[in-house]
């Protein structure tokens, strides 16, 4: 089963959440804001993906603005950087889905069906 974080008030997240349903696609629904990702399985996340950095964060959301993160972010490490995103799950792009053997950031219909309608 799929592991898919997200919020319950993200309109994206409902869409992905309401697709899910849709195809008959088992999941488990976890909550980023209370529950999110620790640095290690970020990272772990980060290596599975085969993903740039940059797409696991929310650079749509008001910590990223707040933080300035886009003009940071270019001269942190990959540490840092998975070291700030395990702080707030409000940083991480969401939905956030999580196979067997992939990681999906963000809600694409093309991406999705690809990995999940086998």
């Amino acid at each position: 089963m799929i592991k898919v974080y997200c919020y319950s008030r993200c309109g994206t997240c409902k869409k992905a959440l309401k697709w899910l349903d849709e195809n008959n696609i088992e999941h488990e629904d976890i909550d980023i804001k209370t529950v999110h990702p620790d640095k290690d399985t970020l990272k772990k996340y980060y290596a599975q993906s085969g993903l740039p950095l940059k797409r696991f964060f929310n650079t749509s959301g008001i910590p990223y603005r707040e933080l300035g993160l886009s003009k940071k972010l270019p001269d942190m490490s990959e540490e840092e950087q998975l070291a700030l995103l395990a702080t707030d799950g409000m940083l991480v792009k969401r939905p956030l889905v999580v196979g067997d053997n992939f990681v999906l950031t963000g809600f694409k219909v093309e991406e999705w069906e690809a990995k999940l309608k086998n």
